[in-house]
């Protein structure tokens, strides 16, 4: 008897941990079983000293099309067991329902393909997004008929502003990849077959600075992104910089690869990539 795919695929390599969401046929729907892997295999490469970074995609042709709603319904069986509090994806105490866990590393989201709903809430509780041409966003909780609750009238609204966040959930529409890195819901649009090669560079770029740094920079920001005020998030930042340990030592024997480094993105045009 042939054994089942996995609904998840998980790989580390050159200090990159990367997760694929494995139902293609579902459009990689969340159902119970690929929300407890997707929180798993998060948690695991935020625990590995072997990784730096995480890219998160779905298998074609779609990123993920939201939770798997037959399931929610009783149309379709529990795909797991539920889990007590604290071991999987839940309402944390701010409100907010996490599908991806909180980790110190940066969260790559590489959207291969449509990013509906719950879907798009996953990856807005990415770090940031790379997109292939294919990738296309909604938010059609109003089709539907139920309410968000992963951050989608938050964290869209932070992203994209908060008068193109109500139309989007208003209406339903779909953006394109262009439309959606018009308005700074992605940082880049790539070729599709180019994604997962373009996002492992800019990981790469990543791994390649200083780590401790790395963390306390995503760290920083988001706790800038909780501030009330902009004196407050001003304070925020004038009280890193001033309490933050200059590891002088390590900066200069950092400075000469630093300083290429940006000489040769300079020369290229391009800062997607490690040196």
């Amino acid at each position: 008897m042939t054994e089942p795919e996995p609904v998840l695929l998980f790989d580390v390599a050159d200090r990159v941990a990367t997760i694929t969401l494995n139902r293609p046929d579902a459009r990689n729907a969340l159902s119970r079983e690929l929300s407890f892997a997707l929180w798993d295999a998060v948690s695991a490469a935020g625990n590995d000293p072997k990784v730096d970074v995480i890219v998160l995609t779905g298998s074609d042709p779609a990123f993920c099309a939201g939770v798997d709603l037959k399931e929610v319904s009783g149309e379709s069986p529990p795909s797991a067991q539920e889990r007590p509090a604290g071991a999987g994806p839940e309402r944390d105490a701010n409100g907010l329902y996490r599908f991806l866990p909180v980790v110190d590393k940066p969260i790559i989201g590489a959207v291969n393909g449509v990013a509906v709903t719950g879907g798009l809430e996953v990856a807005l509780q990415c770090t940031f997004l790379i997109a292939s041409e294919r990738a296309r966003f909604a938010d059609t909780h109003a089709r539907v008929g139920i309410m968000p609750g992963g951050g989608m009238t938050v964290l869209l609204a932070q992203s994209i502003g908060l008068r193109r966040a109500v139309e989007m959930s208003l209406t339903g529409n779909f953006l394109s990849a262009d439309e959606a890195l018009g308005l700074g819901l992605v940082n880049h649009v790539v070729p599709h077959d180019d994604l997962m090669p373009f996002a492992r560079r800019v990981a790469g770029d990543v791994v390649s600075n200083d780590q401790i740094g790395v963390r306390r920079l995503l760290a920083h920001y988001r706790q800038i992104a909780a501030a009330a005020t902009l004196d407050e998030a001003h304070l925020i930042e004038g009280y890193l910089a001033e309490t933050w340990p200059r590891a002088t030592a390590a900066l200069a024997a950092r400075r000469d690869a630093v300083t290429e480094r940006g000489r040769a993105q300079t020369r290229s045009g391009t800062s997607a990539g490690p040196a």
